[in-house]
């Protein structure tokens, strides 16, 4: 496994493979590796004869007193663990590669960051589009590799994608879970044992409102219904049922929804959905 602390040092081993006649497949991470991340390395060795994953933290998608300074920092770890996975390379860049002085984009997000994660965290998407733009453009990967539990990230950047006509094919990557049903998370490093096991709710509530939203029952009183039991525990930053290829509300020509939502327990914000054939 090579790592790549530069562009160049990547720039030579994708040249050479290019060389090769090989395909590459690209996973980004920010770090702080878990069972999740590797999971999407696995799908990548499948689709592709090379695997790059990156380790950086993007600055500019974090706001204003997020936990940009305090993000879990894993890297020896993280290396050994993709290591066992037997990725082809690994691009540890710093700020000044990724963004290099006078570097400036002008890349914003496309309709379907709107809502959601977006009303409280105003400009991360545009943030993210332009890091995943700029790691497209120092990789130049055929296939990449994105979890779903970041449901509406993952949209966005398959808009970029598409809007721009970029030749690269977005796969996604199934949630993992613990035992427990909860969603992996690099920042489930931030709960204490009892939050953990609090934490555990989230899937059991979206479980229950998918039931609901599948035996045509009224949908409004089951949102409600939901939002009253997590706000026991969590404070609840959003709770939606939509459309899962729109995120608009659902019609009676939705095939396919996805029930999302985001919480805080504690300062810890929490992410997770379901996505389902609407039956």
């Amino acid at each position: 496994m090579q790592v790549c602390v530069n562009n160049q040092q990547l720039a030579e081993a994708v040249s050479m493979w290019r060389a090769q006649g090989k395909t590459i497949a690209f996973v980004p991470t920010m770090g702080g590796l878990h069972a999740g991340h590797l999971s999407l390395t696995h799908q990548a060795k499948k689709n592709a004869d090379k695997v790059v994953v990156s380790i950086f933290v993007n600055p500019t998608q974090f706001g204003e007193n997020e936990d940009f300074d305090n993000y879990p920092n894993t890297l020896e770890q993280d290396l050994i663990q993709l290591k066992a996975c037997q990725v082809d390379a690994v691009f540890t860049p710093d700020k000044g590669q990724v963004y290099p002085d006078g570097f400036e984009s002008h890349l914003k997000a496309g309709s379907l960051s709107q809502g959601l994660c977006s009303d409280s965290r105003p400009g991360h998407f545009d943030g993210v589009v332009q890091v995943v733009h700029r790691l497209f453009e120092i990789i130049k990967p055929d296939v990449a590799i994105f979890g779903q539990k970041d449901y509406q990230q993952l949209l966005v950047i398959r808009q970029m994608v598409r809007e721009m006509s970029l030749p690269i094919e977005i796969l996604s990557g199934d949630i993992v879970r613990e035992d427990s049903g909860l969603a992996m998370s690099t920042r489930n490093q931030y709960l204490s044992t009892e939050e953990q096991e609090i934490a555990t709710k989230i899937y059991q509530v979206l479980t229950q409102l998918k039931q609901v939203v599948l035996s045509s029952e009224a949908l409004a009183p089951a949102i409600a219904h939901s939002k009253a039991v997590l706000s026991q525990d969590f404070k609840i930053e959003y709770l939606s049922v939509l459309d899962a290829n729109t995120l608009k509300s659902i019609t009676d020509n939705t095939a396919q929804i996805a029930i999302l939502c985001a919480v805080f327990l504690g300062s810890t914000r929490l992410i997770d959905n379901i996505v389902f054939d609407k039956g």
